[in-house]
């Protein structure tokens, strides 16, 4: 996976949806495999998961990322 590319989701189950990315059973993502966890954040809800999907997607998941000095 390069560095350059970056998947930014939400789920209930982190390590199956890690899984099926990684088996290659999301057409859309093929090409970022293997996937490896950079970051996550466990959320109170679902709503909030969304927002904060929604923000990291606005600011760019690389920019993001530099923002809470995990610089990769």
């Amino acid at each position: 996976n390069s560095a350059s590319k970056f998947y930014t989701g939400q789920c209930e189950n982190f390590e199956e949806r890690l899984r099926r990315h990684n088996a290659g059973e999301t057409v859309s993502i093929k090409h970022g495999i293997p996937w490896t966890l950079v970051w996550k954040q466990e959320c109170s809800s679902r709503s909030e998961a969304m927002e904060l999907e929604k923000k990291i997607k606005a600011r760019g998941a690389k920019r993001f990322l530099h923002d809470l000095n995990i610089i990769l």
